[in-house]
């Protein structure tokens, strides 16, 4: 098996809405977001799949290393030779691929707890801005102000991420809403963790759910006339989001015990009329 068709498999494999904007890009640049997100995947497994955080640190710090050995030109895994060939073409700075890796070792304190929005937004610069910043960059960024577009699409794809997993992370002892927000609502850690559905909790969520909304409004204005149609691919993804939001919305945030998802049907629906309006 060549790197490309690892990254390939595994991105199939995750069945990821990310994979269904890859279609419509050129041969070469969906080679590079594929292993660009295969990156991602690899590291984002270790945090969810391994159950000693003293092991998980380990792996993430050998990645670390294979980022650098990468940059040297010397990679050893292969997503990292799938990734070095775009490296340079697309400008991926080693220091976005080093910061997703330090957003995942974040999720390795034993009560992942946020005081308030402001400490969350920073956890998701990490963990989804920083890739935001790297896929404008193989779609095609040729404005400066594309990267702010780019940073504020990674935080609304986040914050949409959290609010579908929110009773499946409560349960690892990852609680990603705000815990002033929490107070104010009158909502403990406790209810999520035991999936107690409320009132409450319905009007916490309505509120994450506005601010999703006003994060991917945000974005699309940043987003220079320049840059529309090379971005197409994140317009795509935001499409696919922005829609799956919606659903949960219309289930009354019935997000403690079950997971919403769109069917791959509708998803790829919804990416061919986002790339047609593009």
């Amino acid at each position: 098996m060549t790197p490309d068709e690892y990254c390939q498999q595994k991105t199939v494999e995750s069945g990821s809405s990310f994979y269904y904007s890859f279609l419509f890009l050129p041969p070469e640049r969906r080679r590079a977001m594929t292993a660009l997100y295969a990156f991602c995947r690899e590291v984002d497994d270790i945090v969810d799949e391994c159950s000693d955080p003293s092991i998980a640190r380990l792996k993430l710090d050998w990645w670390r290393n294979e980022i650098d050995l990468m940059l040297q030109a010397h990679p050893t895994h292969p997503v990292s030779r799938a990734l070095l060939p775009h490296i340079a073409p697309y400008a991926l700075g080693g220091e976005y691929l080093h910061a997703i890796i330090d957003g995942m070792a974040m999720d390795l304190a034993q009560q992942v707890r946020y005081p308030d929005f402001a400490a969350l937004e920073r956890y998701c610069w990490h963990v989804a801005s920083a890739v935001g910043i790297l896929s404008s960059g193989i779609f095609g960024a040729t404005q400066p102000q594309t990267k702010q577009y780019a940073e504020k699409l990674g935080l609304a794809f986040q914050l949409t991420n959290i609010i579908r997993d929110v009773g499946e992370d409560a349960r690892m002892g990852r609680i990603y809403l705000p815990a002033d927000e929490l107070a104010r609502f009158g909502v403990a850690p406790a209810d999520l963790q035991q999936a107690r559905h409320s009132a409450a909790f319905e009007s916490l969520m309505r509120l994450q759910a506005q601010r999703a909304h006003t994060t991917y409004d945000e974005a699309f204005s940043l987003l220079p006339p320049q840059d529309r149609k090379a971005q197409r691919p994140g317009l795509i993804m935001a499409a696919i989001y922005r829609a799956l939001l919606v659903e949960i919305e219309h289930s009354g945030f019935r997000v403690l015990d079950r997971r919403t998802s769109l069917t791959p049907l509708r998803k790829l629906w919804l990416a061919g009329k986002a790339f047609i309006r593009g």
